[in-house]
C-alpha cells in the first residue's frame, strides 16, 4: 500500500472526527445504505437501551430512529441487540486469520497496545486495504531500547515490523531480549532512545508499550524517565508491570502520579494473582486521588506467553505458586515436566499458564472501572481460547448465565469505556463505542440468550456462538453467522502526534 493511501485514508479519518456533532439531521425517508431494524440498540454512553432502527451510509451511522427506513440491504434484527463494535486493546494477533476469530467473538477494533511494535509506518502500511478489523498499535519501548544499546542494535533490525506476538517474531524478540534484555540502557542514550521513540509516535504511534517484566536490565530510573517523556508528549503508558505483586503496581502508579503520564495497566488480572483485591483498592485510590490511570483483565483462569521469557527465569515456581503441570504447551496441549519444561526453555514456544482462581475473576468482574481486553495471541493449533472468545464470554458466561454484571455495564467495558480512554490520544476513537448519528459504523449485533464462547484449553480455537452481525466501517464481516469473504474494511488508528509523513 503506498504511503500516499495510508495518509489519504488516515487524514480522511482524523478530518471527519468534526462532523460528529455536526452536519443536518437525517430524514427518515432518505435511503441508507444498510439498515438495522428492529433491534435493541444498546448505547453505553446515552444509556439509550430500546428498539430502534439504525440508518448506515458508508462508514457512518446517520440515523438512530424509532421510525421506519428505507435501506438498499435491510436487516431485520429483531431481537437481538445491535451493540457498538468492541475494542480490544490488548490484540497480539494481528493477522488476517486472527482478525477471523476476533470479528466472531464481535470485535471491530484490535490494538496492539501491551507490548506495541517498532516499526509503525511498515506495521501500519502492511495492514491499511488489507486487515478485516481497525487496527492500531503502540510505541514497542522494549524493542526500541535496543537501538539504543550499540551492541545489539544491529539485531533490532532483524525482528522486522510485526509485534511482541505475532508468529516467529516472538521468539526471535524473546531471543533477543535473552541477552539484551537483561541489559541496562546508559543514561547518556536516553536521547537515542527517546528520538526513536518519539519517531514511531509522530509515524501513528498510540502511546507507549512498556511490558517491562520481559526485560528486566530496565532500571527503575530508566522505566521513570520513559514516564517523563510520555508525559511530555502527554501519551499513554500500556505497561506489563515488572512482576506479579503488589509493589510492581505501586511503582508505575507512583510514575504516573509523579510524571502526570497517563497510564494503563494491562491483565491486571494475572499480574495480581491472589493479589487482586489488594491491586484493585490501590488502582481506584489512585484514581480517587486524580492519578489518570486505568486498568484491563481478560476473563480467563490461565496466561499465555513464552517458554523463554523472563517471567520463567529461576525462582518462578514460588513467585507463582505453581509447579511444572500447571504449564501447557501450546503446539500440543501436553502438561510439562521438569524435563519437557527445560527442553522446551532452551527450544522457545508459547505455554499456557493455569494460575489464577475463579474466584479472582469474580472480584474484577464485579468492579465496573476494570476494562475487558483479550491479550489474545495470534491463531495457532492449541493458542489460548482468550484469542478467540473473550467478549462472548463476559457476555454469555458472567452478563447472562452467572450475572456478575449487567448486560449493559459489559457492553460499556469492551466498546465505550476503551473508546473513552483512548479519544484524548487518538481522536478518532471518539466516534467509536458509539451507536449514535455521527458514529462510525463499526457495530456487533449479537443474541443475548445464545451468545457464547467455545474455544477451549483442550481444543484447537473455535469461533465464538451468537455473534450474528459485525460491521466494520459499514462493511458488513460476519453476516448470518458466518465469515464474509475477501472484504478488508479495516482502518487504522493513529495517535495524536502523528504527522501525516
Amino acid at each position: 500500500m503506498p504511503r500516499r493511501c495510508l495518509l489519504a485514508t488516515v487524514l480522511l479519518s482524523l478530518a471527519a472526527t468534526a462532523l460528529f456533532t455536526g452536519g443536518s439531521p437525517a430524514s427518515a425517508q432518505e435511503t441508507y445504505d444498510v439498515v438495522l431494524v428492529g433491534g435493541t440498540v444498546m448505547d453505553p454512553e446515552s444509556g439509550l437501551n430500546d428498539v430502534r432502527n439504525v440508518g448506515i451510509r458508508g462508514d457512518r451511522i446517520v440515523i438512530v430512529t424509532e421510525e421506519s427506513l428505507v435501506g438498499t440491504e435491510t436487516i431485520d434484527v429483531s431481537g437481538l441487540i445491535v451493540a457498538p463494535g468492541f475494542i480490544d486493546m490488548h490484540a497480539h494477533g494481528q493477522t488476517y486469520e486472527a482478525n477471523v476469530f476476533q470479528a466472531h467473538d464481535g470485535v471491530t477494533t484490535a490494538l496492539e497496545l501491551e507490548g506495541g511494535v517498532g516499526d509503525l509506518p511498515a506495521f501500519l502500511e502492511g495492514r491499511t486495504g488489507t486487515s478485516l478489523l481497525n487496527f492500531g498499535a503502540s510505541v514497542a519501548h522494549g524493542q526500541l531500547r535496543i537501538g539504543a544499546m550499540p551492541e545489539y542494535a544491529d539485531a533490532l533490525t532483524q525482528l522486522g515490523s510485526g509485534n511482541i506476538g505475532e508468529g516467529d517474531e516472538l521468539d526471535a524478540l524473546f531471543s533477543l531480549l535473552s541477552t539484551a534484555g537483561y541489559e541496562p540502557v546508559d543514561p547518556a542514550r536516553y536521547g537515542q532512545m527517546k528520538a526513536l521513540l518519539l519517531q514511531n509516535l509522530e509515524a501513528g504511534g498510540l502511546g507507549l508499550g512498556v511490558p517491562h517484566q520481559y526485560y528486566p536490565g530496565a532500571s527503575y530510573d530508566e522505566i521513570f524517565r520513559v514516564f517523563e517523556m510520555a508525559a511530555e508528549w502527554y501519551m499513554p503508558i500500556y505497561t506489563h508491570v515488572r512482576g506479579m505483586g503488589i509493589s510492581a503496581f505501586q511503582e508505575v502508579i507512583a510514575n504516573s502520579a509523579a510524571t502526570g503520564a497517563p497510564l494503563h495497566i494491562v491483565h491486571i488480572n494475572s499480574m495480581s494473582l491472589w493479589n487482586i483485591g489488594t491491586v484493585l483498592d490501590l488502582i481506584a485510590g489512585a484514581q480517587a486521588q486524580g492519578v489518570d490511570v486505568t486498568g484491563e483483565a481478560y476473563p480467563y483462569t490461565a496466561a499465555s506467553t513464552g517458554i523463554a521469557s523472563a517471567i520463567f527465569d529461576p525462582g518462578w515456581q514460588e513467585r507463582l505458586r505453581i509447579s511444572y503441570g500447571d504449564i501447557q504447551l501450546q503446539e500440543t496441549g501436553e502438561r510439562l515436566t521438569e524435563e519437557t519444561f527445560n527442553l522446551h526453555r532452551e527450544k522457545g514456544g508459547t505455554v499456557i499458564i493455569h494460575m489464577m482462581k475463579d474466584e479472582w475473576i469474580e472480584q474484577w468482574m464485579k468492579t465496573p472501572w476494570v476494562m475487558i481486553a483479550s491479550d489474545g495471541m495470534p491463531y495457532a493449533p492449541g493458542a489460548h481460547p482468550r484469542s478467540a472468545g473473550t467478549f462472548t464470554r463476559v457476555l454469555g458466561k458472567y452478563a447472562r448465565e452467572e450475572e456478575m454484571l449487567p448486560l449493559m455495564e459489559a457492553v460499556s467495558r469492551m466498546s465505550f469505556m476503551p473508546a473513552q480512554r483512548l479519544e484524548r490520544f487518538a481522536p478518532g476513537m471518539a466516534r467509536k463505542g458509539r451507536i449514535q448519528a455521527g458514529a462510525d459504523a463499526d457495530i456487533t449485533v449479537f443474541d443475548p440468550g445464545r451468545v457464547i464462547d467455545r474455544a477451549t484449553f483442550e481444543k484447537d480455537l473455535s469461533k465464538s456462538e451468537g455473534v450474528q452481525y459485525v460491521l466494520v466501517n459499514g462493511v458488513l464481516v460476519v453476516r448470518d453467522g458466518a465469515t464474509v469473504e475477501d472484504v478488508f474494511p479495516g482502518r487504522p488508528v493513529v495517535g495524536r502526534l502523528y504527522d501525516g509523513s
